[in-house]
């Protein structure tokens, strides 16, 4: 009895310790409003022959408005291509549970801003859309994985493959990516 006893609050205190803890890069309230913004965290990387491509989410609670910001930098010696989000830009999910979950580009878009390194000669482009979630699709995303991200850029449409586990080359950091809504849409209250 003592054994059933003491493994019960082990696997209590394993649950409570389990759940992460929200981690905001902004937070405050003013007299226009509130504003509640999620640490950004990797959820896509790519570096191949001297390229190197990073999509970092974070959410954000506007005024009780979610949005999600959707940042794509891109890294390389070379010519980078620019991609554009427009008014008609869209991010798309494919859930491990077959649904599809669409969000709308919350501002008129734009095509983001190069930078130089010159410190390692490279060039970087950083592209920044903020996207609306539809209604009932937060309950979705909170219960399913991702699989697959689509953006419809002004020009193309782009697919991109989440993994389950990534473990960053650009900054050593672990993370869940196919899980992020499932760890973090909690941070929106």
């Amino acid at each position: 009895m003592k054994r059933l006893l003491l493994l019960t609050f082990l696997m209590l205190q394993m649950g409570l310790y389990a759940q992460k803890k929200c981690e905001y890069s902004s937070n405050f309230t003013d007299s226009i409003g509130s504003y509640k913004e999620t640490v950004q965290k990797i959820v896509y990387e790519k570096n191949f022959a001297g390229t190197s491509s990073y999509i970092f989410f974070s959410l954000i609670n506007a005024n009780e408005t979610p949005l999600l910001n959707f940042q794509f930098i891109q890294k390389s010696k070379d010519f980078i291509k620019t991609y554009c989000f427009d008014k008609n830009s869209r991010v798309y999910f494919q859930l491990a549970n077959g649904k599809i979950i669409t969000m709308l580009i919350a501002d008129e878009g734009s095509c983001g801003s190069m930078l130089r390194d010159e410190a390692q000669s490279s060039n970087i482009r950083v592209s920044t859309g903020k996207f609306l979630f539809m209604k009932n699709t937060m309950e979705e995303l909170a219960k399913s994985p991702i699989s697959l991200i689509r953006i419809k850029y002004a020009t193309e449409t782009v697919d991109y493959i989440m993994k389950r586990e990534l473990l960053s080359e650009l900054n050593g950091e672990k993370s869940f990516p196919e899980n992020f809504f499932i760890d973090h849409l909690k941070c929106l209250n």
